[in-house]
């Protein structure tokens, strides 16, 4: 199986020019027979929890619909980062979209506390099975909290991809924290990350940084 994790820089907001930056992005992983594709967190507004009241949108827009036509036409599974409208407030979802298949939502189960004022948590964790792969997703986050791997995989998962957007003081904590507990799990984790500006974010991570290290 071949994996592809795009490193994408998204313009604040426009959703428009970053879904054709996506397009392009899946293109190029078409042509190389990728079976997967996996984008950063948010990726399609931006990491900008202050506006995402106006940027959030619902899971079956039908914007996200060239999405599902190259998937289908090209058998590729493509995630992407979108705040979704729900009853109780605004998820950080990733959208999911399989060949020939309903579109499924991820939506990030465990929040930092500085993202609690804008989003809600998802509920459920979600699994991808490709060519015999069982593949879970974790969003930024969550992805440094053992319990969301150790969830993940006592459910079987043999591959797990984190979504993310983490200035240097965050990335280094993964550098650190992923090697670790693939090996003690012999599990592969993959990271996908921004490239360039996200809101306030290295502040945000910054504080999170500190916080973790008392």
């Amino acid at each position: 199986m071949k994996i592809c994790i795009a490193q994408t820089k998204s313009e604040k907001g426009n959703i428009q020019r970053n879904i054709e930056n996506h397009l392009d992005f899946i293109e190029r992983a078409i042509k190389l027979k990728t079976d997967l594709i996996v984008f950063p967190e948010l990726s399609i507004t931006n990491y900008e929890p202050d506006f995402s009241k106006e940027l959030a949108t619902d899971a079956e827009s039908n914007i996200f619909y060239p999405f599902q036509e190259l998937s289908n036409k090209n058998v590729i599974t493509i995630g992407i980062g979108m705040p979704t409208k729900v009853t109780d407030g605004i998820n950080i979802s990733m959208l999911i979209f399989q060949p020939n298949k309903e579109r499924t939502v991820y939506s990030k189960q465990i929040l930092h506390s500085d993202e609690l004022p804008y989003f809600v948590s998802g509920k459920n964790q979600t699994f991808l099975t490709i060519n015999g792969v069982k593949i879970a997703i974790g969003i930024c986050y969550e992805t440094l909290q053992r319990e969301h791997f150790l969830n993940a995989k006592n459910q079987g998962t043999d591959i797990y991809i984190a979504s993310v957007a983490k200035p240097k003081g965050g990335i280094e904590k993964a550098y650190n924290y992923f090697p670790q507990i693939a090996a003690e799990f012999n599990t592969p984790i993959l990271i996908s990350n921004y490239v360039g500006h996200c809101d306030n974010l290295y502040e945000y991570w910054t504080k999170c940084y500190l916080e973790q290290k008392r």
